[in-house]
């Protein structure tokens, strides 16, 4: 940031989606949060792409959550290295690690692991209880952005809404090995795989090419 904490919608990648802090290819705010962590499934590659309040801030107006001007306002009123905005980025980690699980288990079609999902019942609870209820239909709770907290409280929001949607059933997991990343699936077919064609997919394919040219020599 530049001493008047300007914060700039994050350039597209000019590579892989991996190699970004903003990869918008889960189709979903909650999604795009689960997907901050690139190669979640393969140890040797996991690279955390979103550090910090500053990152985190950055990627909220990337994805429609802040507008820039509250997000300059919010860096200025908790700079990165206050206690406040330190406790606000841990919260972010923490309701991001305790989705993983919770989305796998929906995805492989499993009961969700009882630790992580009542992690995730307490932080839908604090949300809610932060929130506004604005006298409007359709009654949707509304959470602020006074604080760069807020923003656990938003996506936690979020997830109640995703995951209370009609569109679960839509959500996928990329089938590329080691991806571990999130999208709804709004293909006609529904049959959907990758993350990115261009990323996940190329990569099958090349793969695929390479074992059959293996196979002819």
């Amino acid at each position: 940031m530049t001493s008047k904490q300007a914060v700039h919608r994050a350039p597209a990648a000019s590579g892989s989606p991996h190699d970004s802090g903003v990869a918008l290819v889960g189709g979903h705010p909650v999604l795009d949060f689960a997907n901050t962590v690139a190669w979640r499934l393969d140890p040797a590659r996991t690279a955390d792409r979103v550090q910090g309040a500053e990152a985190w801030v950055c990627w909220a107006v990337a994805c429609g959550l802040l507008g820039a001007d509250r997000a300059e306002a919010l860096l200025r009123e908790e700079p990165a290295d206050s206690a406040p905005a330190k406790a606000a980025t841990a919260a972010l980690m923490s309701l991001r690690a305790t989705l993983w699980p919770v989305l796998d288990a929906l995805v492989d079609d499993e009961a969700p692991p009882a630790e992580e999902w009542e992690a995730l019942r307490r932080s839908l609870v604090l949300a809610r209880e932060d929130a506004t209820l604005p006298p409007a239909f359709p009654l949707r709770w509304q959470s602020g952005t006074d604080r760069l907290g807020d923003l656990r409280h938003a996506l936690a929001l979020l997830t109640e809404d995703l995951l209370g949607g009609d569109g679960l059933g839509r959500i996928r997991r990329c089938a590329g090995p080691g991806c571990g990343w999130f999208f709804l699936d709004r293909s006609r077919s529904g049959t959907r795989r990758w993350c990115s064609s261009d990323d996940c997919g190329n990569r099958d394919r090349a793969r695929r090419h390479y074992s059959r040219t293996r196979q002819r020599g």
